[in-house]
């Protein structure tokens, strides 16, 4: 039990020093961003005086260095910052009511984008482990060759394509779903569901590729073991046998797979998000990149490197669990 605490607090430690790591690149990368948000507020037309009164009032006449740990000061306390075009607006309108804040406004969107991933998840994850236990069992069959051909021909396609194809199909030829989906706060679950359908199953054709070929190829790798041979040899059905003793001995790569599709749910939803108008994170990625919004930005950005990183965590933490072997690195 030592020895798994030891190793759990390790991957933990690593985590930290490359999220910490992850923000220095971030910070660097979006403060590189071509364009002043300053000048794009106050137009072409505008007087140095004007242009350095609003970087000053946001902070942005200071050295990067000191902006990156007044910004990573705050992100440890919970404080994401303040919007840089909800503080501008404030200041010509004279107003101080809004929702300034950088947490504030990512709030409710990052909430619609974890309620899509789980519509997703709740899909994808059961369809990709039953196709890939399918798939081993009657390997080398015309099921098994359909099935490969169609999980590779839906990944290999981008997901705005795929996204278009559903929506013709399903919105506008057979009207099933909505092709737009503009939820809202207080929209009733099962609106926010039907709302809700087309840009997960999008993201259900995406991940599932992975899922079941790793499901597939994990449960192949144990069917030579000897212990699955003498669970044929008791005359045990096929099914059984993957079931009970060849797909527990496979979680390892199985988790693995899995965590890192969960977290493209998170964390590469922005194509789908656009398409669809879906009030989701990754649309307020992109609205905020246009304006040079910097601090949504940053925000957003820490918290799909965030998101990434701790389900990869959980994934390799959850392999070390199921499998003992890996407790005792040789």
């Amino acid at each position: 039990m030592g020895n798994v605490l030891t190793i759990i607090s390790q991957r933990l430690a690593l985590g930290l020093l490359t999220l910490l790591i992850v923000s220095i690149v971030i910070f660097a990368a979006v403060n590189m961003l071509p364009g002043d948000f300053a000048e794009s507020i106050l137009g072409q037309g505008a007087t140095p005086e004007a242009v350095a009164a609003i970087r000053r009032d946001l902070g942005l006449d200071q050295p990067v260095v000191a902006r990156y740990f007044n910004w990573l000061s705050g992100v440890l306390q919970g404080d994401l910052g303040t919007s840089f075009a909800q503080a501008n607006f404030a200041s010509f309108t004279g107003t101080t009511s809004g929702a300034t804040t950088v947490a504030a406004q990512i709030a409710p969107r990052f909430a619609n984008t974890m309620f899509l991933a789980a519509v997703t998840a709740t899909i994808a994850v059961p369809f990709a482990i039953v196709l890939g236990v399918l798939a081993a069992l009657y390997r080398n069959s015309l099921f098994d060759r359909a099935a490969n051909i169609f999980t590779l021909s839906s990944i290999s396609s981008p997901e705005f394509f795929l996204a278009y194809i559903l929506i013709l199909f399903l919105a506008v030829l057979n009207p099933i779903f909505p092709s737009l989906s503009n939820i809202y706060d207080g929209m009733a679950f099962s609106e926010r569901l039907n709302k809700s359908i087309l840009p997960a199953l999008v993201l259900t054709l995406v991940v599932t590729a992975h899922m079941m070929r790793m499901t597939r190829a994990a449960i192949i790798n144990l069917l030579a073991s000897p212990y699955i041979e003498m669970a044929r040899l008791k005359g045990l059905s096929p099914m059984r046998v993957i079931v009970l003793h060849a797909l527990p001995n496979a979680l390892a790569p199985i988790i693995n797979v899995i965590a890192i599709n969960l977290a493209y749910l998170i964390t590469g939803v922005v194509v789908v998000e656009v398409v669809f108008v879906y009030p989701g994170i990754g649309q307020l990625f992109v609205d905020s990149v246009k304006i040079r919004d910097i601090p949504v930005v940053q925000a957003c950005c820490l918290i799909f490197a965030s998101a990434y990183i701790l389900l990869n965590l959980t994934a390799d933490i959850m392999s070390i669990l199921s499998n003992p072997r890996m407790r005792h690195p040789k």
